[in-house]
């Protein structure tokens, strides 16, 4: 294992602590006496309009009077429905992912001509550049796969012969290059991660230009690199279910804010990748997967509604688990009634279960999606809609895939680049202005003091 960086002075760095807490309190109350849209959330929990985008919407309620109303979720890219756009991919037997993309990027479905240029331009470009894979993986391997990602951006940098040109054409090359290169990045980065880490033979294979996007993850990140045209169908419905989900999301609003500077495309993604990589984003899956083992293991019966919620309910109390109070997977800001990508994935989740053995595993998950409002509601006296986000059922169709958690959040990104690149044209070419929020003050004058007088 690679060595790391020794701690500063442990008793020192407490006394530094004692003393930031000391000087740094800042009273709850006075973001309510400022008016502070803290989390540029709105008090009803609605968000700050930012702005404007043609790239996906995400709706999950209506305004009635002032009032949020719970409605089934929605979510749409380029102003089509996604269970549409599955369907239609679905149903003629083909993958979808790079099709999704097109349309995202670019505004409009790909007609069969444009769609076949398109994903061989992405086959062609997944290699990638000569001598990264060494240089970029393996001098300086990580043991997070996310934070790996976030390097190699910004490494890409150095390999463009023309990285700070901001121009439309410029712009979309770019985002193609990322499209196709992220998914051979991740999965080395993670073979790489296995040897160094793990002790595990390090085993690199080559994408194949002829192969789709989940094809070539599938092929390139399993140990013996091999799969089912079903189990490649599956993760390509993953890819398409998270490609985007509308501006104001953490990583979108991320890369525009860098975008409205007019930065270079690698640095605004990389920023991008490191909000996703984060517990209350991206990151989210693998707190999911990690609450569902120790939801299994301290409960006897999984069959009964009794014990899970009875766990479900020491869990919201703060008594068990990572005592943080939250079922993972269960709400989201916008979705009340359902969120669409976990309706379209437990389906498709529950005939793989079903199939390859898992089915008590997805109906304890299940068990969870339906207790956990009526508990909560039980617990904190609030009976505001709740329902499963994508992240309660992902963990187990990666699971099921034969794919490590440690890629989990990775595969997120890699959907979602298309996304971000689709967000950050859009606001080289639409925004004009430089994001910058105001932060009101509430520190008291002080005078400087000599040093020989402190």
């Amino acid at each position: 294992m690679p060595s790391q960086s020794s701690c500063p002075d442990a008793e020192l760095l407490k006394s530094l602590c004692e003393e930031f807490k000391n000087n740094n309190y800042i009273d709850p109350a006075a973001f309510t006496n400022f008016n502070v849209k803290r989390g540029l959330r709105n008090a009803d929990g609605t968000g700050v309009v930012a702005g404007v985008t043609l790239v996906g919407n995400v709706h999950g309620y209506v305004l009635n009077e002032g009032e949020k109303v719970p409605i089934e979720g929605k979510l749409t890219y380029r102003g089509i429905d996604v269970a549409d756009l599955v369907n239609g991919f679905v149903t003629e037997n083909r993958f979808g992912f790079e099709e999704t993309a097109y349309l995202v990027l670019i505004g409009e479905l790909p007609n069969k001509s444009q769609l076949e240029k398109f994903t061989q331009i992405l086959g062609k470009t997944r290699l990638l550049p000569p001598g990264f894979t060494e240089d970029m993986l393996i001098k300086a391997p990580s043991n997070n796969v996310m934070n790996k990602l976030a390097r190699a951006t910004l490494a890409l940098y150095s390999y463009d012969d023309n990285p700070d040109d901001i121009s439309l054409e410029n712009s979309l090359a770019q985002a193609m290059q990322l499209i196709a290169r992220f998914p051979t990045i991740i999965s080395l980065a993670y073979q790489v991660k296995r040897h160094y880490y793990d002790n595990e033979s390090l085993v690199l294979r080559y994408p194949i230009p002829e192969l789709s996007t989940a094809e070539n993850i599938l092929r390139l990140s399993k140990k013996y690199g091999e799969y089912t045209q079903e189990e490649a169908r599956l993760l390509d419905l993953c890819l398409v279910l998270h490609v985007e989900h509308g501006g104001g999301n953490n990583s979108a609003f991320a890369c525009r804010v860098l975008s409205s500077t007019c930065t270079d495309t690698y640095s605004a993604i990389a920023a991008a990748v490191g909000s996703l990589k984060g517990p209350r984003h991206g990151g989210a899956n693998i707190k999911v997967s990690h609450m569902l083992d120790d939801i299994k293991q301290n409960v006897q019966n999984w069959s009964s509604d009794d014990e899970v919620a009875s766990y479900l309910e020491k869990i919201i109390r703060k008594e068990v688990g990572d005592k943080s109070g939250l079922v993972y997977g269960m709400g989201h800001a916008i979705y009340t009634i359902s969120d669409p990508r976990a309706v379209m994935l437990k389906i498709y989740a529950r005939k793989l279960a079903e199939k390859n053995g898992y089915i008590n595993e997805f109906n304890l998950i299940e068990s969870v999606e339906r207790l956990t409002p009526e508990v909560f509601a039980r617990v904190k006296g609030d009976t505001k809609a709740m329902c499963a986000n994508v992240d309660l059922y992902s963990g187990l169709v990666y699971k099921m895939l034969g794919i490590p958690m440690e890629l989990y959040t990775p595969l997120f990104a890699t959907a979602r680049i298309v996304g971000w690149m689709a967000h950050r044209i859009e606001e080289l070419q639409n925004g004009g202005r430089i994001i910058r929020p105001a932060y009101k003050p509430i520190s008291h004058g002080k005078c400087f003091v000599p040093l020989a007088e402190r």
